[in-house]
């Protein structure tokens, strides 16, 4: 299959040479021209893994959206949620009727991104899905060199427009046989991972992330205090989501740190003893707050305030960060308020995500 892979991080490298590896024609999009000559230069990415090391040569690394898009079946944008809105830009001149495009995970970028593609003119005829997690626990270790801790086993997804679910899922498949389908685009963000996790390490490691010069949030910062509150958190997740209708299987969190049924299965030890989380983390430009706090954990909030679901945790932790980050995180970018969603009753909200109008 034609995949394009459009970001220049840790999830787009490993999945170009993963997905390359698998025997797809991938193109690896990057916007910074002069970050992908390494990978021009040498035509291969080093892959890391439980296998060894390997160069693994892409069909095609570029800087032009046109030649990345032109006549792939996938695209997959593991980037960042922050980084969405500025790809949409990118791709909605060149867009056809057909493609599904995959946000792994999507943040509800999914819907954000559809609707931002649809003002730009294009009315292709497109479905986007986005999933709970990226499929791999990655690390850059170099320019083009990429290690991959684990890779997911279960890839809850869910697609926008609805309707095109059972399609986009069979084409996702041939590339993350993991993928299953789990309801629309707002259920599938409701299984994003990050804001769950990332948010508790962040605040109630605030004081050793800004004192040390490197910390692992996974390893020392992942206490059974910090774990107490991420499992509140992620039961206020899932009444989120059973208080919309969406049905299980939701993946608690607590699945991650104590058995194999988490969509990594276990992962949480090999995450910590590959060293690669030990790292320096900048409390207010780390991705951790930029997305996974300011857009995900306010998504989230915001979701629980429309359900009419008590989340106190959700709601003091953005108080919290908020308060180090001197702002009001509860009405950002990215929620049910700003969308416009807030207004919409269940059931409307429901036949738009249904039906991608």
């Amino acid at each position: 299959m034609k995949i394009a892979i459009l970001g220049g991080g840790h999830g787009a490298y490993a999945a170009a040479a993963d997905l390359s590896e698998a025997g797809h024609e991938v193109r690896l999009w990057r916007r910074d021209a002069a970050a992908l000559q390494p990978l021009l230069q040498a035509g291969s990415v080093t892959l890391k893994d439980a296998n060894g090391q390997r160069e693994v040569p892409l069909a095609l690394a570029t800087a032009s959206m046109a030649e990345a898009l032109r006549d792939v079946e996938l695209i997959v944008i593991p980037a960042p949620a922050i980084a969405q809105q500025d790809i949409a830009r990118a791709m909605a001149p060149h867009l056809v009727d057909g493609q599904v495009i995959f946000l792994p995970p999507g943040t509800f970028g999914s819907y954000v991104m559809a609707r931002q593609v649809a003002t730009a003119g294009n009315r292709a005829d497109l479905a986007w899905a986005e999933t709970g997690t990226l499929p791999y626990l990655a690390r850059k270790h170099g320019e083009r060199e990429v290690n991959v801790t684990i890779r997911a086993i279960h890839l809850p997804t869910g697609v926008y427009p609805a309707r095109k679910s059972d399609a986009a899922i069979s084409v996702i498949r041939e590339a993350y046989p993991s993928a299953h389908a789990c309801g629309d685009a707002l259920s599938g963000a409701l299984m994003n991972a990050g804001p769950i996790i990332h948010p508790p390490l962040m605040v109630m490691n605030a004081a050793p992330l800004q004192h040390f010069e490197r910390w692992d949030i996974h390893n020392e910062g992942t206490q059974r205090a910090v774990r107490d509150v991420t499992d509140r958190l992620d039961q206020e997740r899932i009444a989120v989501r059973e208080a919309l209708g969406h049905s299980g299987p939701h993946y608690p969190l607590a699945d991650h740190y104590n058995n194999d049924r988490w969509m990594y299965g276990d992962a949480h030890k090999q995450l910590v003893k590959s060293g690669d989380w030990r790292e320096n983390i900048d409390l207010h430009s780390h991705r951790y707050i930029t997305e996974d706090t300011e857009l995900g954990l306010a998504f989230l909030a915001s979701a629980a305030r429309y359900a009419g679901v008590d989340a106190p945790i959700a709601h003091g932790l953005l108080a919290i960060a908020g308060g180090f980050l001197g702002r009001d995180l509860r009405m950002g970018p990215r929620t049910f308020e700003s969308l416009g969603l807030s207004s919409l009753t269940p059931a409307q909200l429901r036949q738009r995500l249904h039906d991608g109008t």
